[in-house]
């Protein structure tokens, strides 16, 4: 039988935070859709084809939650909701931009 651990969101790493924050498949690339301009859901599932509606809906609650991500409810016909990164959200994009140049180097160095 196996024991499951419970994350109580507190741990003494705060690199380990911030990892388990940015884990899930889809978080790196909402991130990085998020970066330039608001998006809509609905133009995320469009640049993010692969990811269904209740996969990408919970990354976006946890980041959300994380306070990475801020949700706004646009009350314009037709009413929408846009994401927006965060003070926080933005802090963390040259963290992305450092681990995207290391990985091109590895690439590059292991061809």
């Amino acid at each position: 039988m196996t024991t499951q651990k419970v994350y109580t969101g507190i741990t003494d790493c705060p690199a380990q935070d911030l990892l388990r924050m940015l884990s899930g498949k889809w978080k790196a690339q909402i991130l990085r859709v998020a970066h330039s301009e608001p998006v809509r859901f609905n133009n995320m599932l469009r640049l993010l084809p692969e990811a269904s509606k209740q996969s990408l809906a919970q990354a976006l609650k946890e980041l959300e939650d994380d306070g990475v991500l801020s949700r706004t409810v646009i009350r314009q016909k037709p009413l929408h909701v846009e994401y927006t990164l965060t003070e926080k959200g933005r802090a963390m994009m040259p963290v992305f931009e450092l681990l995207g140049q290391v990985a091109k180097r590895n690439k590059t160095c292991a061809q």
